[in-house]
């Protein structure tokens, strides 16, 4: 029987167990202990994947139904929802179990090549401070629910902290002496905030409640970047904004909007969907461009596109400009995109996370200067103006890089061994 963190997120999953040197995180994907959030249910033949092995299928061509960002689903009304597979329909919470089934077992298979065997029985599983904004019914929902899936995959005992704390407890164990911390952690699909007192005497007390001074945080996340990035860049080239030849009227938005938003991109693939873009191309003044929209859907690259927005995304959080290539259909397309491009389309999301914080520090009774050190934890603080949008609340502190995509899942193996030894 072995404790385990589980770090289920939006974009990555991680899992950890304690072996004699520590905590670690296990390989889930090949020698990777990164696992991409991803399932692909592959038609060509009949099984199921995970992972980059998940994504490499769907880039090359089998014939099947890649899904991301399926933790997003929780907290909506389209957990119970089912959609569309080659041989019927599954609905998203046996997306999400199929999922974690799968984790589980690979987990298990690690733990037996690289520490000797074990059935993972215990999780502490992560969760942001608000799967739902404003919504306590439809939050407590969705922690029921995902309860619900993990022991459904053969988790014995099920528990859950906040993805924050678990971070700060990861950070706690290289501290030297006593800090307030404030940790940021901005993964896939939300930004999540905690204000802590920690230290190495505090690493050993059962009862952390006195050290955790306020938690926040709000449903803003790599893949909402992603989207407005697409919107400000790709979309225009493919008719968003157009004009139609009635005066007065443009192209309508919601169908580009379902084409940035990747749980939303399969619902352009159906007859219906593809005869309003036809009716789309006939009314409009640019009907070339709606031509490029109709080759995407068309040849359903609208995923591949999606990931292409990713990549170019990530390429400027280090470069100043990148390239996008809009390669599928007709009337092939390569757009520069800057960073500035990217700040603009972004602005106001990296505005709200750093009202969020201002909210967490008021929540918690202290000023920016008393803030010791910023842990940054998650894959969206590598994007400058996310960077700059949370230093900006305390500015005087140190700044800690931790481990952008392993923290919280180490952080979430320590919480399990004080709950479950």
């Amino acid at each position: 029987m072995t404790a385990c963190g589980l770090d289920f997120g939006t974009s990555n999953t991680t899992l950890g167990v304690q072996d004699a040197g520590g905590f670690r995180l296990l390989a889930l994907d090949g020698a990777r202990t990164t696992l991409p959030t991803a399932v692909f249910f592959d038609f060509e033949h009949d099984r199921t994947t995970i992972g980059q092995e998940a994504i490499d299928a769907y880039v090359s061509g089998v014939e099947g139904r890649l899904m991301r960002s399926i933790k997003s689903m929780l907290g909506t009304d389209l957990i119970d929802a089912d959609t569309a597979l080659r041989k019927g329909r599954i609905s998203f919470r046996a997306v999400i179990g199929t999922f974690l089934d799968l984790v589980k077992a690979r987990a298990e298979q690690a733990l037996g090549s690289e520490l000797g065997g074990g059935e993972l029985s215990d999780v502490v599983v992560g969760r942001p401070v608000h799967f739902v904004d404003g919504d306590p019914a439809g939050d407590a929902a969705a922690e029921e629910t995902l309860g619900q899936i993990a022991r459904a995959a053969g988790f014995r005992n099920v528990s859950f902290q906040f993805e924050p704390i678990a971070a700060a407890l990861d950070y706690e164990q290289q501290v030297a002496g006593e800090e307030l911390a404030l940790i940021a952690d901005i993964g896939g699909g939300t930004s999540d905030f905690s204000v802590v007192r920690i230290g190495p005497e505090r690493r050993g007390k059962a009862d952390r409640a006195g050290d955790i001074l306020a938690n926040d945080g709000i449903r803003v996340g790599g893949t909402d970047f992603d989207r407005d990035l697409s919107l400000a860049t790709a979309m225009p080239e493919l008719g968003l904004g157009s004009a139609m030849k009635r005066a007065g009227l443009l192209a309508p938005r919601s169908i580009y909007f379902d084409l940035a938003t990747w749980s939303k991109i399969n619902f352009l693939y159906t007859a219906k969907a593809m005869a309003e873009l036809e009716r789309l191309q006939r009314d409009s003044a640019e009907p070339e461009k709606i031509e490029r929209l109709i080759g995407i859907v068309e040849h359903r690259q609208g995923h591949a596109l999606a990931m292409a927005v990713e990549r170019t995304k990530i390429a400027l959080s280090d470069r100043e400009a990148a390239e996008l290539a809009l390669d599928w259909g007709e009337g092939d397309l390569a757009l520069a995109v800057d960073r500035e491009a990217l700040n603009r389309a972004t602005g106001s999301l990296a505005a709200r996370i750093g009202s969020r914080i201002r909210d967490c520090l008021a929540d918690a009774g202290v000023t920016a200067d008393r803030i010791d050190a910023v842990f940054l934890t998650g894959g969206s603080t590598l994007l400058p103006q996310v960077r700059a949008a949370i230093l900006a609340e305390a500015p005087d502190a140190r700044v800690v890089e931790g481990n952008i995509f392993g923290s919280v899942g180490l952080g979430l193996t320590v919480e399990a061994l004080r709950r479950y030894g």
